[in-house]
């Protein structure tokens, strides 16, 4: 007698057959972290920090807790402002102080663009211009202001020169790193696509070294400002710095905050436009935008 066993049953027999349409009962949707949250516009989220500041500074104002031959209260110094827009003397100090940086911006990227291509390019470039630019970029440039009155006397040509120097520097150390570290394969293969060399430099290395002359850009813009402070309170008859250093004299701490104000502004403003120029020229290179 022949006895005839059946397979063992396999689970995928004994499991409930799942028809189309049919849900478990224990089965959920999944839905990214990032989508549970609730959205909160982003323009928002980065005004809440100065908002939450301005109010409490009008609150210790107010209550008398800073005192305002202290520090203005916000108020006080928005009235300053407009009075001081109203007669004029806020827009002509503005356009003074922009136009010495944008000489001095210009100049500045002229000769630290050219200083680091010629050094990053040129290995005899390196060996003659990398050591005294080294040099010369600890020394502070804020200190060199009685030298460049003594050479320069006591106009226009010094306060440009001064906010040339501080931007040379950023420009040239960004621009040379960037260059310098063009990834070598990329170089390997322009070559084996008979690139030649200043078809390497154009098609490679250059926008290679592109986001390392964004980079120094964003921070040569920064210490213009902050060389146009100096630059200004030094023999200057015009200019924002120039209402700083009267208002200074006559303990006017409103005007001086507006003043602040407005030097931030322009800076803000500035960075914008090297963000918005970064974006349009990178559009190649992915980046994370934070979570």
């Amino acid at each position: 007698m022949t006895i005839s066993h059946a397979p063992p049953a396999r689970e995928s027999d004994t499991a409930p057959v799942s028809h189309a349409g049919d849900a478990g009962p224990d089965l959920q949707p999944i839905v990214p972290a990032s989508a549970r949250r609730t959205r909160v516009p982003r323009w928002l989220r980065r005004t809440t920090g100065p908002v939450i500041l301005l109010l409490l500074w009008q609150l210790l104002s107010s209550t008398g807790v800073l005192p305002a031959d202290v520090l203005a209260s916000p108020g006080r110094i928005a009235q300053v402002g407009r009075d001081l827009v109203a007669d004029g003397s806020l827009p002509s100090a503005m356009g003074t102080s922009l136009q010495r940086v944008a000489a001095g911006l210009l100049f500045g990227t002229i000769v630290g663009v050219g200083l680091a291509l010629l050094s990053g390019l040129f290995r005899i470039g390196e060996d003659l211009v990398d050591a005294p630019v080294q040099m010369l970029r600890t020394v502070p440039f804020v200190g060199l202001i009685p030298l460049f009155i003594i050479w320069f006397g006591i106009g226009e040509t010094p306060k440009v020169a001064i906010i040339t120097l501080g931007v040379t520097f950023p420009l040239y150390l960004n621009v040379y790193a960037g260059i310098r570290g063009v990834d070598a394969q990329l170089i390997e293969a322009g070559e084996s696509l008979g690139l030649s060399r200043w078809g390497l430099v154009r098609h490679v290395v250059l926008p290679g070294a592109l986001p390392g002359a964004m980079t120094g850009l964003r921070y040569s813009l920064g210490i213009s400002w902050l060389a146009l402070v100096f630059a200004e309170q030094v023999n200057a008859d015009s200019g924002i710095g120039f209402l700083m250093v009267q208002a200074r004299d006559f303990l006017q701490t409103d005007v001086i905050v507006v003043c602040l104000i407005v030097y931030a502004f322009l800076g803000l403003l500035a960075d914008f436009i090297v963000r918005s120029l970064e974006r349009l020229l990178l559009q190649w290179r992915p980046t994370f935008t934070g979570r």
